[in-house]
């Protein structure tokens, strides 16, 4: 990655943009702030945060587990949008990173990321151009997208052509399912499409991909094997496109495809010996495990064991109004926290005198925009003014309600995060 691109992120002042860091911290970089490494009492709310261990245990964890699996990490930078966090996680090993759209890509690159995976179709003339362009100034950027029509390879063959690319795209045939999302419906249609790429001389044929996660809610045992069915297609569908000769022009296959929930699956299905023309690289797409979370993923993730992910982030509200009995109303909302997938759960709350208690018994019954509503019980007793912190569900929307994050170990702010939604 561009270390410079990433050390100027240190020069950024605090100023007003940042919501959670309070107007004594507006004269201060970001950098300067992080010298200091203040209390994160001394920070205001609401507050997104950053559990360095816990951040620090899920990359170390999800590299262990690929390096074992013999598989490798293309992680979806989407989770995030964090490039700080893409420097750690190839530093960790990652073979690239996923991006959903060219906007995304146009992130990534401009932090230095080499090998990006755009797991989606690039139809529109300005972006193919971009593309174009961007190919010809970096040499080193390698760039696979994926394609599931063969109207779609037309349009991206004619626009590369017309912006004279210096080297084709690499293409990966998307396969989907019935009433899933994107990709080729079955084999024969895949099949149709891997052609029309192989004929096309701006775009070079380099495997087969999908998302599972799209196929099923839970690991209830129909889901799991649905997601393996569909997971036995794609194997089969690389091997009817290498028996038909259409990897001829590359030097090794991808086969590309694990979320955050059934990644295990997709070991399982996809490893393994191939006894293909040549070397089958098996890549995982999996962006939430950064952060696992404690609601959606937790439920989801394979690694769920003592030594399993981690939640590494929380969000921390002050109770503003106690109105009622069993009510109090905390200063975060659907502006600040994700509601999608699940409620904030509520763990602790920091009392007037510095002590912290677990709570129980306690919930979130629902968020307006910026507040929430924490239902409890007789024996719990919350004061205006105290600061409860809460875990999170799906971190996919989660990161995107904040421009900066920071990153706590022993109660201390020792990093800044920023995103780039």
């Amino acid at each position: 990655m561009d270390d410079a691109a990433l050390e100027a992120l240190a020069a950024e002042r605090i100023g007003w943009r940042y919501k959670g860091f309070p107007a004594r911290f507006t004269e201060l970089t970001v950098g300067e702030l992080v010298e200091t490494r203040p209390p994160l009492a001394q920070l205001g709310t609401p507050l997104l945060v950053l559990d360095g261990p816990a951040l620090e245990h899920n990359l170390t964890l999800m590299a262990q587990y690929c390096a074992k699996h013999g598989v490798d990490l293309a992680p979806h930078g989407k989770t995030t949008m964090a490039p700080q966090l893409f420097a750690r996680q190839l530093a960790a090993g990652s073979w690239g990173i996923t991006a959903a759209t060219i906007a995304h890509v146009r992130v990534y690159r401009a932090f230095g990321v080499e090998t990006i995976v755009l797991a989606n179709q690039v139809v529109d003339p300005d972006s193919l151009r971009w593309i174009a362009d961007e190919s010809r100034r970096a040499p080193h950027f390698r760039l696979l997208c994926f394609a599931d029509s063969i109207t779609g390879v037309e349009l991206m063959q004619a626009i590369l052509a017309e912006a004279d690319a210096v080297r084709p795209v690499d293409v990966v045939i998307d396969l989907g399912a019935p009433a899933g999302r994107t990709g080729c419906r079955n084999l024969d249609e895949a099949e149709a499409v891997a052609r029309a790429v192989r004929a096309a001389d701006r775009l070079r044929l380099v495997g087969a991909g999908g998302f599972e996660g799209a196929l099923a809610p839970d690991r209830a045992p129909q889901s799991i094997e649905h997601i393996r069915d569909y997971l036995r297609s794609l194997r089969q569908l690389v091997l009817r496109l290498d028996e038909a000769g259409l990897f001829d022009e590359a030097d090794e296959i991808v086969a590309t495809a694990g979320g955050s929930a059934y990644f295990d699956d997709v070991v399982e299905i996809l490893g393994g010996d191939w006894k293909a023309s040549r070397p089958v690289r098996i890549v995982l797409r999996s962006g939430a495990y950064i952060t696992h979370d404690d609601g959606h993923y937790r439920r989801l993730t394979p690694l769920t064991a003592d030594a399993g992910f981690r939640p590494a982030l929380s969000i921390r509200g002050r109770v503003l109004s106690t109105p009622e009995p069993g009510l109090a109303l905390l200063d975060f909302g659907k502006r600040d926290a994700p509601f999608d997938l699940g409620l904030p759960e509520p763990h602790t709350v920091e009392r007037a005198d510095g002590s912290t208690q677990q709570l129980a018994g306690c919930a979130i019954a629902a968020l307006a925009d910026q507040h929430a509503f924490l239902r409890h019980g007789d024996s719990t007793r919350l004061r205006v003014g105290e600061i409860v912190t809460c875990g999170i569900s799906h971190p996919c929307t989660a990161f995107d309600k904040w421009q900066l994050i920071p990153i706590v170990e022993d109660g201390r702010v020792v990093d800044l995060v920023r995103t780039f939604f």
